[in-house]
C-alpha cells in the first residue's frame, strides 16, 4: 500500500473510499462499478493536480519516500551481467556507496551509486546511503579501473549527504569527497549522472562532476538539506520550506540554472507509484546521453566537462 504524504490528503481519502466500496463489491446484490469508476477518476485527476504544482519543500518530501526505487532497483532493471566490486584496497569495504561492472543495453559500463535501503535492517546496513570515506575512495578506484579499460561511468545519486560523524572526519571525509570529485572530473571516457532522489551537499557532488547530470522531475539537489540551511540562516528547522524555495534545489530550477542537463520525467505521483516506468524513463536517458557522448575523443570528454563546471555561477 502506498504510503501517502501529507498534501497527498485528499487522494488518500478517495482511496479509502474506493478500497472501502471494493470490499463491497462481492455482494451481486450491489451496483458501485460505477462509482468505483468516477472515484478512479477523480483520484487521478486530482493526483496529477498536486503533482502538478509541487512546491520546492514537498518536492523534497518526495525525494525522501520510502518506496522510491533504490540503487539496488536500477540495477535489477537496467543492468545485466552486473558484477559488484568492494573495498577501497585501503580500509574497508563501505555499503552506502556500491558499484561494479554491468552490461547496459549491450554496452559495458562501470555503475557507482548510492544505496539507502529499504527497511530497517538494509539501511543500516547501508547508513541509509550516508557514504564514509572508504566509500568515496571505493568509487575513485572503480572509476579509475573505468577509465583505464575505457568504460563508459554511470552514477546513480540518493544521498542526505556524506556521513557526519567523528569517525568518517579522522579518516580524511572532505579529502576523500574532494578527490572523488576531481577523479570524476579527470575521466577520459563518458560519464553520465543521474540525482533519482536526494542530491545532499558534497556526498552527492563527489559522484555527479559528470559530462551529462540528469535529475529525475521530483529529485532535489542542494549544497545543504533545507533543515540544515534553516536551522542556520533562523535557528530553527521549522523554515525547512522557506529555505527550500530560496535554494532553487528542484530539477525545474537547476536546469533553468544549467546545474543539470536534462529533466527526466516521473510517472503521475512520483516514482514511487510505478517504480518500473521510473525505472525504464531513466534507463531512455541515460541510453540516449551515452550514445551522444560515444562520439567524442577522451580530449573532448575533459574539456566539455572542465568548461561546463567553471560555467557555473558565472553572470
Amino acid at each position: 500500500m502506498t504510503a501517502f504524504l501529507d498534501f497527498e490528503k485528499p487522494v488518500a481519502a478517495l482511496d479509502r473510499q474506493i478500497a472501502e466500496l471494493r470490499e463491497m463489491g462481492g455482494d451481486p446484490s450491489l451496483n458501485i462499478e460505477g462509482d468505483i469508476a468516477r472515484l478512479e477518476d477523480k483520484s487521478s485527476k486530482l493526483l496529477r493536480d498536486i503533482y502538478g504544482k509541487l512546491t520546492p519543500w514537498q518536492k523534497t518530501q518526495v525525494a525522501r519516500h520510502p518506496d522510491r526505487p533504490h540503487f539496488k532497483h536500477y540495477v535489477a532493471g537496467l543492468f545485466d551481467d552486473w558484477m559488484p566490486l568492494a573495498g577501497d584496497r585501503n580500509f574497508g569495504d563501505d555499503q552506502a556507496i556500491l558499484g561494479g561492472l554491468a552490461r547496459f543495453r549491450g554496452r559495458r559500463v562501470m555503475v557507482i551509486g548510492h544505496e539507502k535501503g529499504d527497511d530497517i535492517p538494509s539501511r543500516m546496513k547501508h547508513n541509509f546511503g550516508m557514504a564514509k570515506p572508504e566509500g568515496y575512495r571505493k568509487a575513485i578506484r572503480l572509476m579509475q579501473l573505468a577509465d583505464r579499460f575505457g568504460l563508459p561511468v554511470v552514477t546513480l545519486v540518493d544521498t542526505s549527504g556524506a556521513f557526519p560523524g567523528i569517525q568518517a572526519e579522522e579518516r580524511g571525509q572532505a579529502e576523500a569527497i574532494a578527490r572523488s570529485t576531481e577523479q570524476c572530473l579527470a575521466l577520459g571516457v563518458p560519464m553520465v549522472a543521474a540525482i533519482v532522489g536526494e542530491g545532499g551537499s558534497g556526498g552527492a557532488i563527489a559522484l555527479a562532476a559528470a559530462n551529462r547530470v540528469l535529475m529525475f522531475e521530483h529529485a532535489v539537489y542542494s549544497v545543504i538539506s533545507p533543515e540544515g540551511c534553516a536551522s542556520i540562516l533562523w535557528r530553527t528547522a521549522d523554515k525547512a520550506a522557506d529555505a527550500a524555495t530560496a535554494m532553487k534545489m528542484s530539477a525545474q530550477d537547476l536546469l533553468g540554472l544549467k546545474i543539470i542537463d536534462r529533466i527526466v520525467p516521473e510517472p503521475v505521483g512520483g516514482a514511487h507509484r510505478a517504480p518500473e516506468l521510473a525505472i525504464k524513463a531513466l534507463g531512455d536517458a541515460i541510453a540516449q546521453e551515452l550514445d551522444a557522448l560515444a562520439k567524442l575523443p577522451s580530449e573532448a570528454l575533459l574539456t566539455e566537462r572542465e568548461e561546463k563546471f567553471l560555467a557555473m555561477g558565472r553572470a
